[in-house]
């Protein structure tokens, strides 16, 4: 149900995405980025289609937490770009290389991220391919990270 839910919720920002354009999608992040995403960061690491991607400044070293839409399948992670692949939170993860992830309560690693097109066979199925055009999509690998101490 979940994965339904999550496949249509994608579908609906890609389109809306698209039929808004690429410059009222940046004002739209703008907004996100100051009001919806500080709340939703209260919740979005425990439900099943969301996640907190915490990452690290390129220039300013500051540490961030960005809530995203997740798939999270086989332990990747795919995340569609309906603000495109310059969103500052994407070139942060891409330039370091890795990042933190909480889903669902569980910390993970990620590594090796990289931006693949709509309709990629290495996206999850469940990634729907919508837009026009279809929007590109973060994937990468997770790993459980082991509790300081364990």
């Amino acid at each position: 149900m979940a994965n339904r839910f999550s496949t249509a919720l994608a579908a609906g920002a890609a389109r809306t995405a698209s039929l808004l354009g690429p410059r009222t999608m940046r004002l739209i992040a703008r907004f996100n980025r100051r009001v919806t995403n500080p709340i939703q960061r209260l919740w979005a690491s425990r439900l099943p289609y969301l996640a907190v991607i915490e990452h690290t400044g390129r220039t300013s070293g500051r540490r961030y937490r960005t809530p995203v839409m997740a798939f999270v399948e086989n332990g990747t992670l795919s995340v569609v770009l309906n603000y495109g692949a310059e969103s500052d939170w994407v070139r942060n993860v891409r330039a370091a290389g890795s990042a933190s992830v909480v889903h669902r309560g569980r910390r993970y690693r990620l590594t090796s991220p990289r931006v693949l097109p709509a309709g990629s066979p290495e996206l999850p199925a469940a990634l729907p391919p919508a837009g026009d055009p279809p929007r590109d999509a973060l994937h990468a690998t997770l790993t459980p990270e082991t509790p300081a101490g364990a």
